[in-house]
């Protein structure tokens, strides 16, 4: 497979060939239970091959199939051990590359949307393609000034095969539920869908690009890549070399691990309170550990690089008071207010009425992290909670179906989950409250957090005017 297939009856065949795939495995697995196979011997194989055939087909897409592999692919710590092992590797691949277009048609593309003198704008180009996402490639190149780029070519009628894809993904995704329990599918490819025109907008992401690597330049922990040029359905920002997220989650030390999961943890709070915008894509191929000019230095020395700005949340303001708040307010056991704030917020509609000390029984183990100093993300405590959410005999499960999840929250909601999967993929050990308490408005109170201004140095000051003029 090495084009984007946009025949919308070619997309809609292969997508809808996953349910009945499912289906068809799941016949053979029964027939080789009643020919005497354990269950567990069977059910392995089952997962496995469903895996092969998902992975398999979401990469060859790209397009909104893709996208919606990836974002199941962050929820796959949640996952129980013997359903994940077969899976991670799919998933992982997944993240990080796909079958690539053909170099003629990414010469075609090139000269559409920058010239037909589009080699002039180059000093090198690699015609090999370095990367593949789920709308477009990238190609890496040497500017006409010398500088190292990454070139990212949107696919031939990518926005087509979006729409198609998730259309079509909505009509089975109930099929793909048992895949991640505890995980609502069917809002995650309504909000994918919602998301489309944004993320097809190469000038929407430049901006976006633009404003993270601005407030970021000389930041000691976060680099993001300057946009070099942009045109339609092309965008070529500066190269950033590095070792991929995913690499740390595979076979990275302790120390590399706690340190990268840190760097983590601190753009997802930092990142939105300083430029008004929540990077909407924590999955592990849109980062890079920075080591500079010392490989095999200390990882504490490390920097956390940034890629892919094309789906952002636009929050002026920052991150909404009433997280923080609500948050503070669950720590401190004051059960009767928190169930007011989520009530306020949409959380709990009007006709439903709960007990406000069950909705914090329900809360308190989700917050762990922000209850110590740090808190040790692991896949054993994101199946705990995955389980506790997901089993209908669960007390939790029938309160969360209660619960609401208002359209305002629904991508920090997504973001935040994303992200603590990453979490615990890497079982990175994190400060998170002390991250939390930096940079969400409201988790501490108002004379505490004007103390804090009013003992800073001349640095943190001058942080607080950056983030008062980006809002």
């Amino acid at each position: 497979m090495s084009d984007l297939p946009r025949k919308a009856v070619t997309r809609t065949a292969k997508l809808a060939a996953l349910p009945l795939g499912m289906a068809g495995r799941a016949t053979w697995g029964l027939g080789k239970r009643i020919g005497g196979y354990s269950a567990e011997l069977v059910g392995s194989e089952l997962q496995q091959r469903t895996a092969e055939q998902l992975f398999k087909v979401l990469g060859e897409l790209k397009g909104g199939a893709m996208k919606f592999g990836q974002a199941l692919s962050v929820f796959e710590s949640a996952l129980p051990e013997e359903v994940a092992k077969p899976y991670r590797a799919a998933l992982t691949k997944l993240q990080e590359a796909a079958p690539p277009m053909p170099v003629s048609t990414v010469h075609a593309a090139l000269a559409e949307r920058m010239g037909e003198d589009w080699r002039d704008l180059f000093e090198e180009f690699e015609d090999k393609p370095s990367a593949a996402a789920s709308i477009g490639q990238v190609h890496r190149g040497v500017w006409h000034d010398g500088r190292s780029v990454a070139v990212k070519v949107q696919y031939p009628g990518a926005g087509e095969a979006l729409l198609s894809d998730l259309n079509q993904l909505g009509r089975f995704v109930r099929l793909l539920g048992p895949l991640i329990p505890g995980v609502d599918i069917k809002p995650l490819v309504s909000e994918l869908r919602d998301r489309i025109s944004e993320e097809l907008d190469y000038d929407l992401e430049a901006r976006a690009q633009r404003a993270y690597a601005a407030e970021f330049a000389d930041d000691p922990d976060v680099r993001v890549p300057d946009v070099v040029y942009q045109c339609d359905q092309v965008l070529i920002t500066e190269w950033m070399d590095g070792v991929p997220l995913s690499q740390v989650i595979s076979d990275g030390s302790r120390e590399e691990r706690d340190r990268a999961g840190q760097l983590l943890a601190r753009f997802l709070f930092s990142g939105t309170a300083r430029t008004g915008l929540l990077h909407a894509d924590p999955h592990p191929g849109n980062f890079r550990l920075l080591t500079d000019d010392a490989p095999d230095g200390p990882p504490e020395k490390w920097r956390l690089g940034v890629m892919d700005f094309g789906t952002v949340d636009r929050l002026p303001e920052g991150l909404p008071p009433t997280i923080g708040v609500a948050l503070r307010m669950a720590l401190d056991g004051d059960a009767e207010t928190v169930y007011e704030l989520l009530c306020d917020e949409g959380f709990v509609k009007p006709t439903v009425e709960l007990d406000p000390e069950a909705v914090l029984d329900y809360l308190l183990p989700i917050i762990e992290p922000a209850q110590v100093d740090e808190f040790a993300f692991s896949r054993n405590w994101m199946r705990e909670q995955a389980a506790r959410l997901a089993d209908p005999r669960s007390p939790a499960y029938q309160l969360g179906k209660q619960l609401n999840l208002p359209p305002s929250y629904l991508l920090i909601h997504r973001v935040t989950l994303s992200t603590i999967g990453v979490l615990c993929q890497l079982g990175a050990r994190v400060r998170m409250r002390e991250e939390m308490e930096e940079w969400v408005p409201g988790l501490l109170p108002e004379e505490d957090a004007e103390a804090d201004f009013d003992g800073s140095d001349e640095e943190e000051q001058e942080a607080a005017e950056v983030t008062e003029t980006s809002a």
